[in-house]
């Protein structure tokens, strides 16, 4: 692959890191906010397309960092000509938002023997969504917002008996989630904030790693988090995997 065909792709890579990046700036983490939005009552996990399909991978966390920062309480994102078709049209000055799609494709090459040979080369590419709350015109049925369920949410008795069993110091209130290195002590948002109690179990494994970091247990250094994005993306990524 030439350089030309390289540079868009590092361009979409360095588009996507940078607005992580902006967001773990601000303290948010996007991958990490199944409570306390708009949308919670409803029980939405993933933001969705225009017939109801919901995103995947990469995508999840760009709609949903577009959706915290805009104030979007509506899960449901289309492009400019699928709004047309539904017989909407995005306000005039309204910005869309990026989605990534990724696949590959097959070329056939010489294999410099006289044969050929197929080669899957993968390829990345940018499109532009609009959040429903930026389009006039469309049926009824996108504006609807999600009932609220009525039935509380159920904890997993065998993940809090995991959790207790760590020893971490787990302390619920406020709105955010986070391990403080100084105090060495997790801070949850209440249990009943969570849109189920799988989401809080997820959020809480996730603080439970940064929670291992301390010196006694296995010793991941912290001390540069805050001030370093590299050690900030390391850190993440170890408590991603």
């Amino acid at each position: 692959m030439n350089r030309k065909e390289e540079k868009p792709r590092v361009d979409i890579y360095a588009r996507i890191t940078d607005r992580i990046v902006a967001d773990l700036e601000k303290g948010v983490r996007p991958w990490l906010r199944p409570w306390s939005v708009a949308n919670t009552a409803g029980r939405i996990t993933r933001p969705l397309r225009h017939n109801g399909e919901p995103y995947s991978g990469m995508n999840v966390i760009l709609l949903w960092s577009e959706a915290v920062a805009r104030g979007f309480a509506s899960p449901v994102w289309m492009t400019f000509k699928q709004a047309g078709e539904l017989g909407g049209h995005v306000r005039k000055g309204e910005s869309g938002s990026l989605v990534v799609y990724a696949s590959r494709f097959t070329k056939t090459e010489s294999d410099g023997r006289g044969g050929e040979v197929e080669r899957d080369i993968p390829f990345l590419k940018t499109y532009t969504v609009f959040n429903t709350e930026q389009i006039d015109g469309l049926p009824d049925r996108f504006h609807v917002r999600p009932q609220a369920v009525a039935d509380p949410v159920e904890r997993i008795e065998h993940a809090d008996r995991f959790f207790a069993n760590t020893g971490a110091v787990i302390r619920h209130g406020g709105s955010a989630a986070f391990y403080s290195p100084s105090s060495d002590h997790i801070q949850m948002p209440p249990f009943e904030s969570f849109r189920d109690a799988a989401s809080y179990v997820a959020v809480l494994s996730h603080e439970t790693v940064h929670w291992t970091a301390d010196s006694q247990r296995v010793g991941r250094d912290l001390s540069r988090y805050a001030k370093d994005r590299t050690e900030r993306a390391r850190e993440e990524c170890v408590a991603l995997s």
